[in-house]
C-alpha cells in the first residue's frame, strides 16, 4: 500500500460501520465472516453435504493473541453460520459449552459433523506474508479430497483473499460515484465547489449504492445498538471474562452520575441524564461512562458497532450521547444521520491511505482513527465548515500517532477499555479547538496526517502491533492482576 496513491474502492459508510460480536472486529468479527465465507464457496459447488472435518489454521496476531480476542470462538460459530448481527448473544456460551464437550459441530447450521476445537484448530505464531492477520480453512470430503481457502482480517471486520476478487468491483463502483474521494483534499473540493455540508456530499454518494428509505433504516439499527450497548454496559456490573479480573466501572460511574432519577427506558434515561445539572468535571465523567459501557459490552462477547473496530466502538456513541445530552437536547435522527454520514466518511479516508487494523499500525489505526471520526463528524453537528471538519479529524489524529496495541493477555481490556474515554474526550477537544480556529490557519492537512500515520505504522516494531509482545502485554503479567 503506498502512501501517495491510496486505493481506490467503493467504500460504504455501512463497511465503516458493521453491527457485530466483541471483543474484536478483526480477530473476532472479521474470522467469524471469514468462516461463512468458506460456507459459501463450499455451498455454491455443493460440497457442504460431503464434509467429513473441518480444521481451521490461525497465523501471526491471530494466533498470538487469539484466544484473549476470541478468535477460535469466532470460527466456530461462523462454521455454524451463526450471524453476528442478529444471533442471540444469550446463547454463544451454551452452543460454545456443547460443541466444546460433546465435540461435535453443526456445519451450515445443517450437517452434524465430529469437530474438536482443542485438535482441529491450529494457532501459528509465524505470520503469511500478505497480511499479520492470516487464517486458513481447509474441508476433507468424503472421498479424501480435502478444499482449502485462506483469508485476510485486515481490521474493522473487513476480509480479503489475497487476489481480492472484488477488486475490479469496487473500482466499478468508485468510478460511478457521484464525488468519487480519495483524499480529503478531494472531499472539500466538492463541498466548496457545490456549497454543501460533508454529510451531504457523502449521502449523495451513499444514494448510488442504497435505497433512501434503507439508508435511514440502517443508521436506525446502528444507532439502536449503540443506544443498547451504552445502556447495558451503564446497567451491568460484576467481572469482565478472560482472567485479568477486571471489574466493570460504567455501572458504578453511572449510579454516581445519574443521582437516583427515575426512568424505565432508554428513551427516559436520556430524557434523564438532560435534566440533571452538570459541571464540567461531570460532562468528562459522562463522556468516560458512554465510553467505557460499550467496551465493557464488547469485552463480554457483546453486540456492538465497529466503529472503525471493535475495539474503538466506544468512541463514537459516546460523543454522539454527549451531544444529545450535554450540547443540544433537541437533537433527533437526522442529527444522528449527519453524525455517522462525516464519521464513516473519515474512517473510509483513514482504510484507503492508511489502515484500520491494529495488527498493521498499532492502536493508532482504531483509536486514533475512530477519534479523528468522531471529531470531525461532531464538528458538523456543532456548525463547523467542511475545512473545520477535516481540521477537527486532523487534531484528534495527530495527537494519537504513534500509539501502540499492546494488550495484556491479549483482552481487549487493558488498556484497550480505557482508550476509548480517552479518544472519545480527544475527539471533544478536537472539535472545539477547530471551531475555535479558521480553516485557513490550519498548517496540517488531513491528508498529510493520514499520511504520516501509514509511515508510522510501517516503521513501528512489530511487537507493538496487536501481538501482545512488547509494551504493558510483557511488563504487566496476568498474575499481576
Amino acid at each position: 500500500m503506498s502512501t501517495t496513491t491510496p486505493k481506490i474502492e467503493a467504500i460504504s459508510v455501512f463497511d465503516m460501520l458493521k453491527i457485530g460480536v466483541g471483543p474484536s472486529s478483526s480477530h473476532t468479527l472479521g474470522p467469524w465472516r471469514a468462516a461463512r465465507d468458506f460456507l459459501v464457496k463450499l455451498r455454491n459447488k455443493n460440497r457442504l453435504p460431503l464434509v467429513k472435518s473441518i480444521e481451521v489454521d490461525l497465523y501471526g496476531s491471530l494466533s498470538l493473541t487469539g484466544k484473549g480476542h476470541a478468535t477460535d470462538l469466532a470460527c466456530i460459530l461462523g462454521l455454524t453460520n451463526a450471524d453476528p448481527v442478529t444471533c442471540s448473544i444469550q446463547e454463544i456460551p451454551e452452543i460454545i459449552d456443547y460443541i466444546t464437550t460433546q465435540k461435535v459441530l453443526q456445519l451450515d447450521g445443517v450437517y452434524l459433523i465430529d469437530f474438536d476445537p482443542k485438535t482441529q484448530i491450529h494457532f501459528h505464531r509465524n505470520f503469511l506474508p500478505y497480511h499479520p492477520n492470516g487464517i486458513r480453512f481447509k474441508a476433507t470430503l468424503e472421498d479424501g479430497k480435502t478444499v482449502f481457502e485462506t483469508y485476510y482480517s485486515i481490521g474493522g471486520g473487513f476480509f480479503v483473499q489475497k487476489e481480492r476478487k472484488r477488486s475490479a468491483k469496487q473500482v466499478a463502483l468508485f468510478e460511478c460515484f457521484p464525488r468519487p474521494i480519495e483524499k480529503a483534499a478531494e472531499l472539500l473540493a466538492y463541498c466548496n465547489r457545490d456549497g454543501k455540508t460533508v454529510s451531504q456530499v457523502v449521502l449523495e454518494n451513499e444514494e448510488y449504492l442504497h435505497d433512501p428509505v434503507e439508508i435511514d433504516q440502517k443508521f436506525k439499527e446502528i444507532w439502536d445498538v449503540m443506544l443498547d450497548s451504552m445502556y447495558i454496559g451503564c446497567h451491568t456490573e460484576g467481572i469482565l471474562p478472560g482472567g485479568l479480573k477486571v471489574r466493570r466501572r460504567a455501572f458504578d460511574t453511572h449510579a454516581r452520575l445519574q443521582k437516583g432519577k427515575p426512568y424505565e427506558n432508554k428513551e427516559e434515561w436520556i430524557e434523564a441524564i438532560r435534566n440533571t445539572e452538570v459541571k464540567f468535571r461531570e460532562i468528562l465523567k459522562w463522556v468516560s461512562c458512554f465510553a467505557l459501557a460499550v467496551n465493557e459490552v464488547n469485552a463480554s462477547l457483546g453486540r456492538v458497532v465497529t466503529a472503525p473496530t471493535n475495539g474503538s466502538a466506544g468512541v463514537l456513541p459516546a460523543v454522539m450521547m454527549y451531544y444529545i445530552t450535554i450540547e443540544n437536547h433537541d437533537a433527533n435522527f437526522q442529527d444522528v444521520k449527519r453524525f455517522l454520514l462525516v464519521a464513516g466518511e473519515i474512517g473510509a479516508l483513514f482504510k484507503k491511505g492508511a489502515t484500520i487494523s491494529a495488527a498493521m499500525g498499532g492502536c493508532q489505526a482504531e483509536i486514533g482513527v475512530s477519534s479523528a471520526m468522531a471529531a470531525g463528524a461532531l464538528t458538523e453537528l456543532m456548525g463547523g465548515s467542511p475545512a473545520q471538519v477535516l481540521m477537527a479529524s486532523e487534531i484528534a489524529m495527530e495527537h494519537h500517532l504513534g500509539l501502540t496495541c499492546d494488550p495484556i493477555g491479549g483482552l481487549v481490556q487493558i488498556p484497550c477499555i480505557e482508550r476509548n474515554a480517552m479518544g472519545a474526550i480527544k475527539a471533544i477537544n478536537a472539535c472545539e479547538m477547530a471551531l475555535d480556529n479558521e480553516a485557513k490557519n490550519a498548517k496540517v492537512p488531513l491528508d498529510k496526517v493520514i499520511e504520516t500515520m501509514w509511515q508510522t505504522a510501517q516503521d513501528m516494531n512489530t511487537k507493538y502491533k496487536e501481538t501482545s509482545e512488547g509494551g504493558l502485554a510483557v511488563n504487566v503479567a496476568l498474575s499481576d492482576c
